[in-house]
Formats: structure tokens, C-alpha cells, sequence
């Protein structure tokens, strides 16, 4: 599965009046790893940037003068991000931006030209209701080292990005096994079973306590209320504590 982390700079917060992507990145996740593919660009956006937009993110008219138009680089976004779910934080903003940007080139909306958009925001608005969820806050909340982010830049937001939903949706790069390996795991495992008389070992059966039955029973009430029922785990009768 592909899926490409997209962030964006502009020349200020308003599409709608004109402000213009000045840079965009994305970078390519396949099957849950970083595959080294990546595209970036800086954009001539025909017109300054807010003096407040240059504070967050460094970029300045005179470094985007000779960079090349939208137009120039439009095909190689469209090309790159085909076929893929696209995740970006606060999609709303930069699909907005996108779409502006592709409706001066008669092309159709951005969520059109890919397999969907996904916003982290809202996952995250999910998983941490009533917290700060930007990008800054995320990766101190799911320690991800964003140290190296002294401005906004849309190469490393993206990169920063990708860590945040891998934490986010309990994966993290480094521990996913690849089906080759499962698979080789799986067969070692059975050729032990095979060679080992499992029925000789009997194992210890610990029934719980009282206090450990009603932190479980308190647990599972916390769950069901989160779930707006009854969770799907919760067995059909509790067991008797053992005195």
C-alpha cells in the first residue's frame, strides 16, 4: 500500500485571496516503510509573501525568483501521488491550496487525482480530544525527534509527518515484518512443534484476585463508555474471584 505524507508552504493563509504554494513536498511510504522516494519543490508564486508567512517558514521572494512556476511542476505531483492515499496534517489547508493552484490549470480537484486524503488532524483530534494537536505537539506527545525544526519547511514537516502517524496508528517503521519473514518465523516455529513433545509441559493457570477482578470490570466500563456500548471483548460473564 502507498502512501505519500504532503505538506506545504504558502505565501500567507487565505487561497481564497490570492496567497500561493511557494513549496510542497511528499514523501513515499510502501507497505508501512520509507522507500526513498520523495518529491520537492520550490515554487515561483508570482507574488510576496506575507512579511508573518516569511517569520514561520524562512522562505523569501528574492530565493524563489528564479524557481519555476506551479504549471512547471504540476504533472510530477500528479504523477507522483497517483493511485496512493495521500495523509497531510490539517488537510483542509493545503488541499485547499492545491485545488486553487489546479483550477488555474483547468485540472480537477486534488482529492480526484489520488486513491483518498487523509487528515492527521482529525485522527489526532480523535485520539487526544481536548489537546493541542499540532504537528510540534504530536511529536512531543509520541516522542518523535523533531529538533531539527527551527522554521517550517515542507521536506522535513512531511518527513516529521510520516513518524507522527506511524506512532499515531501503533506501527513503527523499524519493527514491521515483512511477509517473507512471518512466513519463515511461522515454518521455524512449527518444525519445533514437530519436534518437541508439547504435551509433557503443563502451565500454571493464575485465577485472579477481588481487586484485580474489579480494576479489570473498572477498565472494561471505561472502554464500553468509550465505545458507546458494550465492547466486542467483553466476556459473557465475569469469573469468580478466588479468596
Amino acid at each position: 500500500m502507498r502512501q505519500i505524507f504532503l505538506d506545504t508552504e504558502t505565501t500567507g493563509l487565505s487561497a481564497d485571496q490570492g496567497d500561493r504554494i511557494i513549496e510542497i513536498a511528499c514523501i513515499e511510504l510502501d507497505n508501512r516503510r520509507f522507500s526513498g522516494r520523495r518529491y520537492h519543490h520550490y515554487v515561483n508564486p508570482g507574488r510576496s509573501s506575507h512579511p508573518d508567512a516569511v517569520r514561520i517558514h524562512g522562505i523569501t521572494d528574492a530565493f524563489l525568483a528564479d524557481k519555476p512556476p506551479f504549471a512547471a511542476v504540476a504533472d510530477e505531483l500528479l504523477a507522483f501521488v497517483e493511485g496512493a492515499e495521500v495523509i497531510i496534517h490539517n488537510a483542509a489547508f493545503d488541499t485547499g491550496f492545491l485545488d486553487a493552484e489546479l483550477a488555474r490549470l483547468g485540472r480537477p480537484r486534488f482529492a480526484t487525482l489520488c486513491a483518498r486524503v487523509t487528515d492527521t488532524l482529525l485522527m489526532a483530534r480523535e485520539q487526544f480530544p481536548g489537546k493541542s494537536n499540532s504537528l510540534d505537539a504530536l511529536c512531543r506527545r509520541l516522542e518523535v525527534d523533531n529538533s531539527g525544526r527551527d522554521l517550517h519547511g515542507a521536506l522535513i514537516d512531511a518527513d516529521l509527518l510520516a513518524q507522527v502517524y506511524l506512532a499515531l496508528t501503533r506501527g513503527q517503521d523499524s519493527l514491521v515484518i515483512d511477509a517473507a519473514e512471518a512466513a519463515s518465523a511461522a515454518g521455524g516455529v512449527r518444525e519445533a512443534a514437530r519436534r518437541v513433545d508439547l504435551a509433557a509441559f503443563v502451565l500454571p493457570v493464575v485465577q485472579p484476585n477481588a481487586d484485580e477482578l474489579a480494576a479489570h470490570e473498572a477498565l472494561m466500563r471505561g472502554l464500553d463508555k468509550g465505545c458507546k456500548g458494550k465492547a466486542v471483548w467483553r466476556p459473557a460473564e465475569t469469573p469468580a474471584a478466588v479468596a
